[in-house]
């Protein structure tokens, strides 16, 4: 059975491969029949010629036959293609002006879906590498009650996971993760680079064999302090020890202690996180180390128990994998239960959490991409608005090239019209079409690649700053998506002058030549025209609202000011000075700050705004529980925070130098706080106490304007500051206020502080506006995309409008050349040609107007502050679209209202 298949095989390629070949034998062949059943005439008494006439006869005619046999080959059909392909080629290398356009249009159609979908699908739909079965593995969420609101977290302690853990059946492996930016190596080669910290059995959900040595084991991660091991990743292991194989056994500084190198993991390998935090230069995580032993060097200088038996640590993710036998339903009840027995756990310990039945804790199992999860962040979901608006941006152009081809295919009518008649059947006619808008294409989707290789970095530098992903040309699943979007788009490019073909007036397209398209060619190019002009639309108005909302944003009073204030991060890498030496390190910091050229004030703070909250208990003379009131976050600061940080003091005073260790305690509110925990009445002499409710009394004696601590999207909540001296001395930050903006005063006040630092410690400096920048970039995203892609929309739109009337003017020259004899003034004819393009404008604007408006309710969460049915937006987008169409209107426009009217008629 083999050997047939293989000889039809070998005769199919030969067909194929050596045609020529095959058709000299075929020839000979025939020729060798027809000679033999001539000579049997000739024989039988018929004269040569008469012979001859009679076999060819009785053959069927030569050329059928080898018709006949080609077909019989099987390789007809690529034959024809390959025909099809070189008269597609030919016709548009005539019109290089019009395929150039053409294949530029769907280039950057094909091209912005491309790099969209390539982050898309980072985003939401792939899986980590190496992960078998990934249906089954799930991230762990808890979901809770907070003051009669719920509230979802992915975070959680390890004495939590603890917990989960032995309460769980469901699950053949639980993992814990996480991922932090840590000093890796000594002296002036180290640098902070992101290092993995896993627990042991994240190894076993992976088929991840190390490409040398081997992982740590559940043995080596167990508390107080695990072992001090570490996995190399494989792209550090390459940079920085150059692939060699007798790493195994060197020591590796991570933070403040010395890990000894196990192994290396593959290449690729980045553990369950999310890989838009590994680093781009070291390509995924540096090194994976045991989570006990990275928490045992986190609380040195803390009890080292607190960790794994204390609930106030919420610093790590959990990762599971379902049984292949439990559902789904099972294992989030199975969850669920544990997670309630845990929270009675941590309730015996602090008996002001809430019980479970008014808290309602229960766990979810989501899926292993944290974006799908129920935690999506902003920027994922603006970036599926900008894939629907990339995709958008395709059906315009689709439409655009669609015209071009629609108009491209009325010029050829005569010759469409003389191929029929000549006998080529429709079904041919019309895969000669589909072939050569599949080529364009085809070459549009080789451009698109192109552009989205530079565009996509572009894109990517927007939606995953931090990203290793590689470029889109080489991404196979980026390939085929590209491949698909190419063959969509000549399947619908296409269907344009096919429609010609349908019920072609052969008599009158060979008498007419090029004529007049006919109303129902008319009506489907207006039609794509409309399709380009509402679709513009929706995008200027979704420009619009993104664009509103961040200039508001960027006006958003925060509590303090951002562009000149640079934040000092002390890292001290093990370098233990005791309270004393640690606050007298920090004071020598900001003295030294205060001298550096360009430094207008310096001072001491506890946390960071939108990086860290600082929580404490508070008690209030008259409140049984203030916690129930909200949730009120602290800052310690020097007496010169206020001014640094540019935070106003609307009511009694900041603090001051006299505000020391052993003076009164005292704090300033936030004026949102100063309402709640005392409304109606003047807080400024109000007592509190923090911490205790034995605690002296901490007097307020001022009311500051209220700050944007979390998020800027959460309402102004209660905030307060204390005396750094008072409260928290140990482990402060440094702010700086600079003359000027502080963007680009990193370097030279990182080189002025470096060496004061002892040891190996150092210190980063972050401009506030970088860290502030992150809370905006979803509305800079959706303004910059938007305005981006509906900006190109409307140039594609406004070429299509310019291209319809023109062709029109052209059609109509016999009708312009009469109405100007018979009197047509010159803005007569022009308000004809442009009402034209004003009428599918106004249209246009009617119905995307009313698609925006139902769309509105599903951007509206995007949105800051902004409603998504503004007037203002909607005049606008009206008032520009209006412009464009009467700018391509005018010239065609004017070239109408110049038809000569002599020439006009003669034409005819």
């Amino acid at each position: 059975m083999l050997n047939p298949l293989l000889s039809e095989i070998r005769f199919r390629l030969r067909a194929l491969f050596r045609r020529d070949a095959m058709e000299h034998e075929l020839d000979a062949e025939l020729q060798f029949h027809l000679h033999q059943a001539r000579d049997k005439l000739v024989r039988e008494g018929l004269p040569p010629d008469e012979a001859m006439r009679q076999a060819r006869i009785a053959l069927g005619g030569v050329e059928v036959v080898k018709e006949s046999t080609r077909e019989s080959r099987g390789i007809g059909w690529l034959e024809r293609v390959g025909q099809d392909l070189r008269y597609a080629v030919r016709s548009l290398r005539r019109n290089p002006l019009f395929t150039t356009g053409v294949v530029l249009t769907l280039g950057l159609g094909i091209g912005v879906n491309a790099a969209m979908f390539d982050i898309v699908d980072r985003l939401l739909f792939r899986t980590p590498a190496y992960l078998p079965h990934p249906d089954q593995v799930h991230r762990v969420y808890l979901r809770y009650q907070d003051r009669g609101e719920p509230r979802t977290e992915s975070h959680l302690g390890y004495t939590r996971y603890l917990d989960l853990r032995n309460a769980t059946t469901s699950f053949s492996e639980l993992a814990a993760f996480t991922s932090r930016s840590l000093a890796v190596g000594t002296g002036g080669e180290s640098r902070e680079m992101p290092v993995s910290i896993v627990s042991a059995t994240v190894f076993r959900l992976f088929d991840a064999p190390p490409v040398l040595g081997r992982v740590f084991t559940t043995q080596e991660d167990t508390v107080p302090a695990g072992t001090r091991v570490a996995v190399l990743g494989y792209a550090y292991w390459q940079t920085a020890f150059g692939g060699r194989t007798d790493v195994l056994g060197q020591p590796l500084h991570i933070g403040t202690w010395d890990f000894t190198i196990i192994g290396v993991a593959p290449r690729g390998f980045s553990g369950p996180g999310r890989d838009d935090h590994a680093d781009a230069n070291a390509g995924g995580p540096v090194a994976f180390i045991p989570i006990t032993a990275y928490a045992a060097m986190t609380w040195t200088n803390r009890s080292p128990s607190d960790y794994y038996t204390r609930y106030n640590w919420n610093w790590m993710e959990m990762v599971v994998r379902r049984k292949p036998e439990v559902s789904l339903v099972a294992a989030n009840a199975d969850l669920s239960h544990a997670f309630q027995q845990s929270w009675n756990n941590e309730a015996s310990l602090s008996p002001s959490l809430a019980p479970v039945d008014v808290a309602r804790p229960e766990a979810i199992a989501g899926p292993v991409q944290h974006e799908r999860g129920p935690l999506q962040s902003t920027v994922t979901k603006v970036a599926g608005w900008v894939s629907g608006v990339a995709v958008i941006v395709l059906l315009i152009a689709c439409a655009n090239v669609a015209n071009l081809l629609l108009a491209r295919s009325i010029r050829r009518r005569r010759e469409i019209a003389v191929r029929l008649a000549l006998g080529v059947s429709r079904r041919r006619l019309v895969m000669q079409l589909l072939t050569e808008s599949l080529l364009l294409a085809a070459c549009g989707g080789v451009t698109g690649l192109l552009l989205s290789y530079w565009g996509g970095a572009i894109l990517r530098g927007l939606f995953l700053p931090s990203a290793s992903v590689a470029t889109s040309v080489t991404d196979g699943r980026v390939l085929a998506f590209a491949l698909a979007v190419t063959a969509l788009a000549g399947g619908l490019t296409g269907l344009a002058p096919v429609l010609q073909t349908r019920r072609p007036n052969l008599a009158g397209e060979l008498k007419a030549g090029i004529r007049d398209g006919g109303q129902r060619r008319s009506r489907l190019r207006t039609g794509l025209l409309l399709l380009q002009a509402t679709l513009s639309v929706v995008l200027l108005i979704g420009a619009g609202l993104f664009v509103l909302s961040l200039r508001k944003v960027q006006a958003t009073r925060l509590g303090f000011d951002v562009d000149p204030v640079l934040y000092i991060n002390l890292n001290m890498r093990g370098v233990r000075l005791g309270d004393t030496g640690d606050a007298q390190l920090r004071e020598r910091l900001v003295d030294a700050a205060r001298v550096v050229p360009g430094v207008e004030r310096a001072t001491l703070g506890l946390t960071v705004p939108f990086w860290d909250t600082w929580v404490d208990n508070l008690f209030v003379s008259g409140i049984d529980s203030v916690e129930r009131l909200g949730s009120f976050t602290l800052q310690a600061g020097s007496p010169d925070y206020f001014a640094t940080m540019g935070t106003r003091i609307l009511q009694g005073r900041g603090f001051t130098a006299q505000d020391a260790v052993a003076a009164p305690r005292v704090a300033v509110v936030s004026q949102a706080m100063a309402q709640l925990l005392w409304p109606g009445r003047n807080a400024v002499g109000e007592c509190m106490r923090v911490g205790a409710d034995t605690m002296p009394c901490t007097t307020v004696v001022g009311i500051s304007e209220d700050a944007k601590q979390e998020s800027l999207t959460s309402s102004s909540g209660g905030h307060y500051y204390l005396p750094i001296v008072q409260y928290h001395p140990e482990g402060a930050a440094l702010f700086v206020r600079m003359r000027q903006s502080a963007t680009g005063a990193e370097e030279q006040l990182r080189r002025e502080l470096q060496p004061l630092m002892p040891g190996d410690a150092y210190v980063t400096v972050t401009a506030l506006k970088e860290i502030v920048g992150g809370q905006i970039q979803s509305w800079r995203l959706g303004a910059t995309m938007f305005l981006a892609f509906g900006g190109l929309a409307l140039v594609l739109a406004a070429i299509g409008l310019y291209s319809v009337i023109a062709y029109d003017v052209a059609q109509r020259t016999h009708e312009l050349g009469v109405r100007i004899a018979l009197g047509a003034r010159v803005g007569d004819v022009m308000r004809l040609v442009v009402g034209d393009g004003l009428r599918i404008a106004l249209l246009g604007v009617a119905i995307g107007g009313i698609i925006a408006l139902w769309a509105g309710r599903w951007i509206a969460p995007l949105l800051y502050e902004q409603s998504p049915r503004d007037p203002l937006v909607f005049g606008a987008v009206t008032g520009v679209l209006l412009g464009v169409a009467l700018l391509a209107s005018a010239i065609p426009a004017l070239r109408a209202s110049r038809v000569n009217p002599n020439t006009a008629l003669r034409s005819e």
